[in-house]
């Protein structure tokens, strides 16, 4: 793995789709992983604001003795901020990605932060992935990739995992039951990623690789789902266009 002068892996600029290719499903491998940090950042309207928040919720819910975890935790963006919120030593913070070329790059990015909380990471699917004594879980961006059919089961061994006065951070791309709402919703944030120098032509094939394996559903599906697996509070602290931040709580 290429590395930069600071030691950090080396953080390319995403052309992926910038030429004409055969439409393929989106996969997190390698080629991703080395373009992710720009990918995300010039793709997900707020990602620059949600990251730090993350810290900001998990100090807030964090309990003495207990165990975090970012399911999904890609580069370790999300891991890094709930690293720098927890403020109990005798806390556990998990990391978890099927992804290899991710988990690589995450280590990487985990070793380089000046912080004494250790930090676990595992190679695995988040839906094999052992949860208990859970204060706070965050799926960044990660649950829009389950299968749908799959989401239930996974929120509610979440949800029984978490303790009384836990924390689910959830951010999701959803969509909208308004046709109207959702066409200019879009539009928006096709127009947001044309600011960040996104083509047309990457924009288009873009979308066409991801539509298969990305499944957004309504704000309303995630609140009756979250309620339906065991949380007692619903929240979104964050949206901006079709891109939300969901607080699902525990009550004590």
């Amino acid at each position: 793995m290429s590395k930069g002068k600071s030691g950090a892996p080396e953080q390319l600029t995403d052309r992926l789709f910038a030429t004409e290719r055969n439409p393929e499903d989106f996969r997190f491998d390698a080629s991703v992983a080395r373009v992710f940090p720009d990918m995300i950042r010039r793709s997900v309207p707020g990602y620059t604001t949600i990251i730090p928040m993350i810290e900001v919720i998990t100090e807030q819910y964090a309990q003495p003795g207990s165990h975090c975890y970012d399911l999904g935790c890609s580069l370790g963006a999300s891991t890094l901020a709930m690293r720098h919120g927890i403020a109990h030593r005798d806390c556990t913070l998990v990391g978890v990605d099927s992804s290899s070329a991710m988990i690589e790059r995450c280590e990487h990015y985990i070793a380089l932060d000046d912080h004494e909380l250790p930090v676990t990471l595992r190679c695995e699917d988040i839906l094999e992935t052992e949860l208990s004594r859970a204060s706070v879980t965050t799926l960044n961006f990660t649950l829009q990739f389950v299968p749908p059919e799959q989401r239930l089961a996974l929120l509610t061994r979440i949800a029984e995992a978490t303790l009384p006065g836990g924390a689910l951070i959830l951010s999701e791309k959803i969509r909208f039951e308004s046709e109207t709402e959702q066409d200019i919703q879009t539009r928006l944030h096709h127009e947001f990623k044309r600011a960040n120098g996104y083509s047309d032509l990457e924009i288009s094939q873009k979308r066409a690789a991801i539509e298969k394996v990305l499944i957004p559903e309504t704000l309303a599906a995630h609140r009756d789902r979250l309620i339906q697996a065991g949380f007692d509070q619903v929240l979104v602290w964050y949206q901006c266009f079709n891109f939300v931040s969901i607080l699902a709580l525990k009550n004590r």
